[in-house]
């Protein structure tokens, strides 16, 4: 294992860019967690259930005279394991979970019962280890669409998008191009944080691409600012780093709408390498020169 103490600051540097560009943006979780209690809560709750299992009379067997049917064991069980029985169920097959996203995505004829949809569907299983679930906000009137990648520790501790740190620096950087959160419409791809700052899998990927893309169909916005690598590579359709993707004008489609996107580096990706800043700042005044040309921002 190389210490960091052995390295140079451009090595050192060069190294926390190959970690953001394979998506990692924090070493450790805000909260300490016992994987091997949850394992040991989970074989708790399983076994009652195998016990009333092995006791039941086998299909078509009757107890024999005078005794009585087999029961399960319903003797006393830990508290941890009846919270992981109460939990959440797996999630259903991802072929039939993109099916039913796309059928109640569809459905939503407006941005509030998309949100009450996204917030009842349960078959991505993000959303049974996140706790919140972060839908767009802001000015769905405004033209003005920024969007993110997937929700930070951060952000699902507070129920809102680009929170924290980063979220501090992203008001600067809409501060410095003249607008603020409530006058653009802020939402992020995945609706529920990945465990861990984990990339989304592409069957979560699958799942959750009808709900960002009603809501772009539903918001009708007119120039739409991407940030970060995953969200340029999801919209896209490229492989390449943010670094390659940035600053260069393209056309996403959702619903009936086709609309300019633009992608630079997120918040976050600032706050690791500040020298990129300048990067983002020329993306901002492409962004800006955009708004000002679609009469959406004043000169």
């Amino acid at each position: 294992m190389i210490s960091a103490n052995d390295l140079s600051p451009a090595e050192l540097a060069a190294l926390l860019h190959f970690h953001a560009d394979a998506g990692v943006e924090w070493l450790l979780e805000e909260e300490a967690i016992d994987r091997f209690a949850e394992f040991e809560a989970m074989k708790a709750a399983r076994r009652p259930a195998a016990q009333a299992q092995q006791q039941r009379p086998a299909a078509g067997e009757r107890p024999a005279p005078g005794q009585s049917p087999a029961r399960p064991n319903t003797a006393a069980r830990p508290a941890s394991a009846e919270r992981a029985a109460s939990g959440p169920q797996p999630a259903i097959p991802d072929g039939e979970a993109v099916q039913q996203a796309r059928f109640v995505a569809e459905t939503a004829r407006s941005l509030v019962e998309l949100k009450t949809a996204i917030e009842t569907f349960n078959g991505c299983n993000l959303k049974h280890s996140a706790r919140s679930t972060i839908f767009a906000s802001g000015d769905a009137e405004s033209g003005i669409m920024v969007i993110g990648s997937a929700p930070s520790a951060e952000d699902d501790r507070e129920g809102m998008p680009f929170s924290g740190k980063s979220g501090q620096l992203f008001d600067k950087m809409l501060a410095a191009i003249g607008l603020t959160r409530s006058a653009i419409l802020l939402t992020q791809v995945i609706p529920w944080r990945p465990p861990g700052n984990r990339a989304p899998s592409a069957a979560e990927m699958d799942i959750c691409r009808p709900f960002i893309e009603r809501q772009i169909a539903l918001a009708e916005p007119k120039a739409i600012l991407l940030l970060g690598n995953f969200s340029a590579r999801f919209f896209f359709g490229e492989n390449d780093t943010i670094h390659g993707l940035r600053g260069r004008w393209k056309e996403i489609a959702a619903g009936d709408c086709v609309i300019p996107a633009i992608a630079s580096l997120h918040p976050q990706d600032l706050l690791t390498a500040p020298v990129n800043k300048r990067l983002a700042w020329n993306d901002l005044l492409a962004f800006q020169a955009k708004l000002k040309s679609l009469s959406l921002l004043r000169n």
